[in-house]
C-alpha cells in the first residue's frame, strides 16, 4: 500500500521539486477512483454547489453540505490528503465560529485539513484554527466567495498594486502556520514569483506550471460539467458524451426488449411456477 500524503508530504515535495497532483471530489465512488490513480490530494470544494447541486455560484453551500461530503470522501480514500473547504461565512463572522466549524470538518467530516479564501482579512481565522492543530490551505487570487465583490470571474493581480497585495498575503498565511496555499487565476509570473517567495508549496488553478502543484475540478477535467468551462480547464476525456450515449442505448435496448437478457436474469423451475397458476 502507498504511504499515505500528509502535511509533511507537501512540504517534502516543495523540498524536492516533485509536482503535487490535487483534484476534487464529492463522493465516495469518485474517491476511490482518484485514489487509486494515485492522485496526491483530494478537494471536496465548495463548488460542488454548482457541479453536484445545481447553484449559480459556491455562495449557498452550507457547512453541513461541506461536512457531508467530505464523510463520503474521507471514506473513499486509502493514500489521499482529503481537504475540506471551509463555504461562506463559515469563519467570517467570529475567530469562535471558525475554529469549530474548521473542527467539525475534521472531528465529523473526516477530512484531514481545511482551505479558506482570504488574506490579511481572515489572517485571525487562520491563525486561532491553525493553533488548534488543524491544517490550514490558504486560498488567494480568485476567491469564489467574494465573486460579487470582484463583480464576476476575472483574473487577478494584473495590476502592481493587486500583485503586491496578493504577493503580501502569501506571506502573512506563510507566517500564520499554513502549509500550502492555492493560487487562482492569477497570472504565470506572478504565480512564479510567489512560488519562489513562498517556503511553502503552491497549488495552482489557472495560475501556470510554475506553482508547486495543480488542482482541477474533476468534473472539469473529464468533460461531465458543460455548464460552463473555464479557460484554464484540459479536458483529459469527454465523459459528457460517453454518458449520454450509454444512456442513451439503455433506453434502447430496455424498450426493445434486449436488456435485461438471460446474462441479467435469476430464474425459477418451471414446475414451481406451474403449481403457482
Amino acid at each position: 500500500m502507498a504511504k499515505k500524503f500528509t502535511v509533511s508530504s507537501f512540504q517534502k515535495a516543495k523540498k524536492d521539486g516533485n509536482k503535487i497532483s490535487m483534484l476534487t471530489a464529492y463522493d465516495y465512488s469518485t474517491a476511490k477512483l482518484l485514489d487509486e490513480a494515485g492522485v496526491d490530494s483530494l478537494l471536496v470544494g465548495d463548488s460542488l454547489g454548482m457541479v453536484m447541486l445545481g447553484y449559480e455560484n459556491t455562495l449557498q453551500v452550507t457547512i453541513e453540505d461541506m461536512i457531508h461530503h467530505c464523510r463520503a470522501v474521507s471514506r473513499g480514500v486509502k493514500r489521499a490528503m482529503v481537504i475540506g473547504d471551509m463555504p461562506f461565512l463559515s469563519y467570517h463572522v467570529t475567530v469562535e465560529d471558525s475554529v469549530r466549524n474548521a473542527g467539525r470538518l475534521i472531528q465529523e467530516g473526516g477530512a484531514h485539513a481545511v482551505k479558506l479564501e482570504g488574506g490579511s482579512d481572515v489572517i485571525d481565522q487562520v491563525r486561532a484554527i491553525v493553533r488548534a492543530q488543524i491544517p490550514v490551505i490558504g486560498h488567494l487570487g480568485l476567491t469564489p466567495q467574494s465573486i460579487n465583490v470582484f463583480g464576476g470571474f476575472k483574473v487577478q493581480g494584473k495590476s502592481e498594486e493587486a500583485a503586491r497585495k496578493i504577493i503580501e498575503d502569501a506571506m502573512l498565511l506563510q507566517d500564520a502556520g499554513v502549509f500550502a496555499i492555492v493560487l487562482e487565476c492569477v497570472p504565470e509570473k506572478l504565480a512564479k514569483l510567489i512560488s519562489e517567495k513562498l517556503d511553502i508549496p503552491t497549488i495552482g488553478i489557472g495560475a501556470g506550471k510554475y506553482c508547486d502543484g495543480q488542482v482541477l475540478v474533476t468534473q472539469d477535467m473529464l468533460g461531465m460539467y458543460t455548464d460552463f468551462t473555464p479557460k484554464f480547464v484540459k479536458k483529459y476525456a469527454n465523459l459528457n458524451e460517453e454518458i449520454i450515449s450509454a444512456t442513451k442505448a439503455y433506453i434502447n435496448e430496455m424498450k426493445e426488449c434486449a436488456f435485461p437478457s438471460k446474462e441479467h436474469t435469476f430464474h425459477i423451475d418451471d414446475e414451481v411456477i406451474e403449481k403457482l397458476y
